[in-house]
């Protein structure tokens, strides 16, 4: 099972990193706070001092086409907010 699937790169996101050195990611929705620790730390190298959960709810998504109205959902996702240890950071770019 791959843990971690992607980080979380939103306004919203950036501002947790700057303010409180925190980061997002996309998480496997079967993944406990234990085991998304140990990957951080693993694909990282930093200490993880405290891991967050969430399950972000899809969102009803609808159109008109062609072929007449189409509705559906968007699909849930488990996301985890990661506060690493003072001083130390994350570099999406080189790592991923």
């Amino acid at each position: 099972m791959e843990i971690i699937k992607k980080p979380i790169l939103t306004e919203k996101a950036s501002l947790l990193t700057e303010k409180g050195n925190r980061y997002a990611f996309k998480v496997d929705h079967r993944a406990n706070k234990i085991q998304i620790k140990t990957a951080v730390e693993a694909m990282f190298g930093v200490t993880v001092v405290a891991v967050n959960t969430a399950v972000v709810a899809g969102k009803a998504k609808s159109r008109y086409t062609k072929a007449g109205f189409v509705s559906g959902r968007s699909p849930k996702y488990k996301k985890a907010i990661i506060t690493v240890k003072d001083g130390e950071t994350i570099d999406f770019y080189s790592t991923l």
